[in-house]
Protein backbone atom coordinates (compact mmCIF):
# COMPACT_ATOMS: atom_id res chain seq x y z
CA UNK A 1 0.00 0.00 0.00
CA UNK A 2 1.74 3.65 -1.05
CA UNK A 3 1.33 5.88 1.48
CA UNK A 4 1.81 10.06 1.43
CA UNK A 5 5.87 9.60 1.60
CA UNK A 6 5.85 8.08 -1.77
CA UNK A 7 4.02 10.76 -3.25
CA UNK A 8 5.17 13.69 -1.74
CA UNK A 9 9.02 14.68 -1.62
CA UNK A 10 10.84 17.79 0.47
CA UNK A 11 14.00 18.75 -1.32
CA UNK A 12 15.87 22.12 -0.20
CA UNK A 13 16.63 22.42 -4.63
CA UNK A 14 12.78 21.74 -5.68
CA UNK A 15 10.61 24.58 -4.76
CA UNK A 16 12.59 25.84 -1.95
CA UNK A 17 11.92 22.75 0.36
CA UNK A 18 8.51 23.35 0.12
CA UNK A 19 6.70 19.69 0.29
CA UNK A 20 5.27 18.94 -3.51
CA UNK A 21 4.28 15.97 -5.51
CA UNK A 22 7.08 13.89 -6.70
CA UNK A 23 8.21 14.88 -10.33
CA UNK A 24 6.57 17.78 -10.36
CA UNK A 25 6.66 21.77 -8.73
CA UNK A 26 2.94 21.36 -7.44
CA UNK A 27 3.23 22.06 -3.62
CA UNK A 28 0.89 20.62 -1.10
CA UNK A 29 -0.29 23.94 -0.07
CA UNK A 30 -1.75 24.74 -3.52
CA UNK A 31 -3.64 21.13 -3.30
CA UNK A 32 -5.07 21.64 0.10
CA UNK A 33 -5.84 25.06 -0.48
CA UNK A 34 -8.24 24.68 -3.81
CA UNK A 35 -9.83 21.97 -2.07
CA UNK A 36 -10.54 24.39 1.03
CA UNK A 37 -11.33 26.84 -1.24
CA UNK A 38 -14.12 24.46 -2.91
CA UNK A 39 -12.12 23.51 -5.95
CA UNK A 40 -13.40 19.56 -6.96
CA UNK A 41 -10.56 16.59 -8.07
CA UNK A 42 -11.36 16.85 -10.94
CA UNK A 43 -10.74 20.73 -11.35
CA UNK A 44 -7.92 20.53 -9.93
CA UNK A 45 -6.75 17.59 -11.75
CA UNK A 46 -7.48 19.95 -15.15
CA UNK A 47 -5.30 22.62 -14.01
CA UNK A 48 -2.34 20.66 -13.11
CA UNK A 49 -2.72 17.85 -15.79
CA UNK A 50 0.92 16.30 -14.29
CA UNK A 51 -1.25 14.95 -10.65
CA UNK A 52 -3.09 12.03 -10.34
CA UNK A 53 -5.99 11.35 -7.99
CA UNK A 54 -3.68 9.70 -5.60
CA UNK A 55 -1.51 12.36 -5.28
CA UNK A 56 -4.67 14.76 -3.87
CA UNK A 57 -5.27 12.09 -1.51
CA UNK A 58 -2.00 12.28 -0.48
CA UNK A 59 -1.39 15.95 -0.27
CA UNK A 60 -4.15 15.70 1.79
CA UNK A 61 -3.37 12.58 4.19
CA UNK A 62 0.28 14.80 4.70
CA UNK A 63 -2.18 17.88 5.92
CA UNK A 64 -3.81 15.97 8.32
CA UNK A 65 -0.23 14.48 8.95
CA UNK A 66 0.77 17.74 10.03
CA UNK A 67 -1.40 18.68 12.03
CA UNK A 68 -1.40 15.85 14.57
CA UNK A 69 -0.23 16.69 17.89
CA UNK A 70 1.22 20.37 17.37
CA UNK A 71 -0.33 22.84 19.65
CA UNK A 72 0.54 26.46 20.31
CA UNK A 73 -1.23 29.31 21.12
CA UNK A 74 -3.17 30.71 18.99
CA UNK A 75 -5.41 33.84 19.52
CA UNK A 76 -9.91 33.21 18.54
CA UNK A 77 -11.16 36.05 15.83
CA UNK A 78 -14.06 37.27 18.46
CA UNK A 79 -13.04 36.37 21.62
CA UNK A 80 -10.68 37.20 23.86
CA UNK A 81 -9.57 33.74 25.24
CA UNK A 82 -6.63 31.55 23.62
CA UNK A 83 -6.47 28.52 21.89
CA UNK A 84 -4.13 26.15 23.40
CA UNK A 85 -2.40 24.11 20.60
CA UNK A 86 0.49 21.92 21.44
CA UNK A 87 3.40 21.61 19.05
CA UNK A 88 5.36 18.30 19.36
Amino acid sequence: MEGWQDRIVIDPKVCHGRPCIRGTRVWISLIVDNLADGATEEEILAAYPALKPADIRAALAFAAEMTRERYGESPRTRTSSIMKIKFA
